[in-house]
């Protein structure tokens, strides 16, 4: 005989009535978990009554979170979002871990309010007991099929960072870290990237012992101790991904130096052949603004003299002879070479950042009517003059970039005029963000001869702090042609090899245990 409305409130009366003695009326008890077979007011009843009274019967506790499950599972979404609700009262001792998996399973819904009550009762047990919780979610996403694994990951990487201190202790981000890097041994590239957002934001992690170890881990992502096959697109994103999430963590006390080496060895000597992972992506552009922001933090290189010597035969290669001069004075070719200005300024930013190591390195091999070609004055007039509105259209926004990388060339340049070279010079990569453009732009107009390679130092700030830095997207094109930020952003990576960014395969859906 089906249990009724009637049925529940009379044996609920009985157990709130009990007191004491509740553990005694076990079979009132069994008469509330049978009113899962209910009809649906029957089912909303159940899943109200059921955890108020679990903890007065351990010896029926697994028949009441199965019930709870089976109102979590059902057809009519309102019940199943009160079932959710009250999931986190099965929560206490050894049942946690369960509660937590099952919770993270549920993440799977695409209804919204319901996916948000789990969100919400997950957050609710981490008060209880945060590392079981975290028991649950790591099983999930090891064990877990795919869209669950996906959802949890995601979990992880927007809410782990709002739990307070006396949740998230340093066990527990100790535990974090460690299961993250369980999981780092096959992942694909978005999950690389959420999970570096997770451990990055444990605060047991932000000593400089701390940075170090997440280096570390990029390291292993990145396969540093392989050859880069350039024509291999997912190689060449693995690489791009590493490198962006080691860059933020990069200071002069956490080198960056076997990345650096590695684009040195390995990027720039097949920087022609690189098959971009996205079309619209300007690969060798991308991989030379890399390599600049990396330069500061390099630690003693092995082989810094081959290095520089890649580095400055790479230069050359982007900045082409002059035209020769005819008889009459006038060049012979039709047009001005084209000159690849934003590539050079990555370049000789790089080349400058190394170079402080071996001072006197090349000193005789500095070709003067290369360096020299560089010239703005065309461009300046150009701008001269224009402000507000005027700076806005689309042709002087990428005028402005190309005056802030021509600038820093020339700085740059002028540096390597000394003899010895001075290096003294600091200049900010010109795509990272100042407050006012106009004021370079203003620089530029009231007659500094920038052609010459003068500039001031208030032109010219310090790098950005470690913790201010911001990864580059780059456009593309002579110079930094397009002025808006280039969305990058890959599903994953494929020819998994055991670990790193791996292939993983689908899992069926079955039912939530």
């Amino acid at each position: 005989m089906a249990v009724t409305i009637e049925d529940l409130y009379r044996n609920y009366g009985i157990l709130a009535d009990a007191k004491d003695n509740l553990s005694q009326h076990k079979d009132a008890y069994q008469v509330i978990l049978d009113g899962v077979k209910g009809g649906p007011k029957e089912k909303r009843l159940a899943a109200q009554f059921i955890p108020k009274f679990f903890s007065s019967f351990p010896e029926l506790a697994d028949a009441a979170i199965n019930a709870q499950l089976d109102l979590c599972e059902d057809e009519d979404v309102s019940i199943r979002r009160q079932a959710i609700k009250e999931l986190p009262r099965f929560a206490t001792g050894e049942n946690i871990l369960r509660v937590a998996d099952i919770l993270t399973q549920l993440l799977q819904t695409d209804d919204t309010a319901e996916f948000n009550q789990v969100n919400a009762a997950l957050l609710s047990i981490f008060k209880t007991d945060a590392k079981g919780t975290l028991g649950g979610l790591f099983s999930q996403i090891l064990q877990g099929e795919d869209i669950v694994r996906e959802r949890a990951i995601k979990f992880l990487s927007t809410k782990l960072k709002t739990l307070p201190e006396d949740v998230m202790t340093k066990e527990v981000e100790d535990y974090v870290f460690a299961e993250t890097k369980k999981v780092l041994e096959d992942v694909t590239g978005e999950e690389f990237v959420l999970l570096m957002r997770v451990v990055s934001g444990l605060r047991v992690l932000q000593t400089v012992s701390g940075r170090q170890q997440l280096v570390e881990l990029v390291v292993e992502q990145a396969f540093l101790e392989q050859a880069l096959n350039p024509a291999d697109p997912d190689t060449v994103d693995r690489l791009l991904q590493c490198t962006r999430q080691a860059l933020p963590l990069f200071s002069k006390n956490v080198h960056s130096t076997r990345f650096v080496t590695y684009f040195c060895d390995h990027v720039l000597p097949n920087l022609s052949t690189l098959t971009s992972p996205v079309a619209e992506l300007d690969i060798q552009l991308e991989v030379l603004k890399l390599l600049a922001e990396m330069s500061p933090f390099c630690g003693d290189m092995e082989k810094l003299e081959a290095n520089l010597n890649m580095l400055f035969t790479k230069l050359l290669e982007f900045m082409p002879l002059p035209p020769e001069e005819v008889e009459n004075g006038e060049n012979s070719a039709s047009e001005e070479p084209k000159l690849q200005f934003s590539y050079v300024e990555c370049l000789l930013f790089s080349f400058h950042q190394l170079g402080k190591k071996l001072p006197d390195f090349l000193l005789d091999k500095v070709d003067a009517e290369r360096l020299k070609d560089f010239k703005i004055r065309q461009l300046r007039v150009a701008l001269q003059g224009k402000t507000g509105d005027a700076l806005k259209t689309e042709e002087n926004k990428i005028k402005v970039v190309a005056l802030k990388i021509t600038n820093n060339i020339n700085v740059l340049i002028k540096d390597l005029f000394h003899n010895p070279p001075s290096y003294k010079s600091t200049v900010t990569l010109s795509w990272k963000p100042v407050q006012k453009t106009e004021a370079v732009i203003h620089a530029a107009a009231v007659g500094e001869e920038m052609g010459s390679g003068g500039t001031t130092k208030k032109q010219n700030s310090p790098l950005p702090r470690r913790d201010a830095r911001q990864i580059y997207n780059p456009p593309s094109g002579k110079y930094s042609s397009s002025i808006g930020n280039f969305t990058y952003e890959r599903g994953g990576f494929r020819g998994g090899r055991g670990r790193g960014f791996g292939a993983r395969g689908n899992r069926s859906r079955g039912r939530i245990y």
